[in-house]
């Protein structure tokens, strides 16, 4: 028997325009079970406009390996659009030992990320 689901791990993705930015404001777990609104959310971005796109993941205590995959997925249909922002000490941590942040910028704050120049 499955222990009923935490909605303290709830996961939430809220998007908001600041600065002619996406900012997805990422809050929760993530898991395989939790992460695909964070990949919808990824997705509507390619679709959808132009600009940086931040990640905020301050919110977030835990990622695992599925959360790395739809990063990456992101940034290969987002390209140098895609940053991640303030990490929380797990998911920094979780960044560090895979290498993410040779793939995907990592800044230490939203307001860094929406600043840091799109590659041309």
């Amino acid at each position: 028997m499955q222990p009923p689901p935490n909605d303290d791990r709830a996961v939430s993705v809220i998007s908001r325009r600041e600065r002619g930015a996406l900012v997805l404001t990422v809050s929760g777990d993530l898991d395989i079970d939790s992460v695909p609104p964070l990949g919808r959310a990824l997705d509507k971005a390619a679709e959808e406009g132009s600009g940086p796109v931040v990640v905020d993941l301050s919110g977030v205590g835990f990622a695992d390996s599925t959360t790395v995959n739809v990063l990456l997925q992101g940034q290969t249909a987002l390209g140098g659009r895609l940053r991640l922002a303030a990490p929380s000490p797990f998911v920094q941590r979780l960044i560090g030992m895979i290498g993410l942040d040779s793939a995907i910028p990592v800044l230490g704050d939203v307001d860094e990320a929406i600043d840091a120049a799109l590659p041309s």
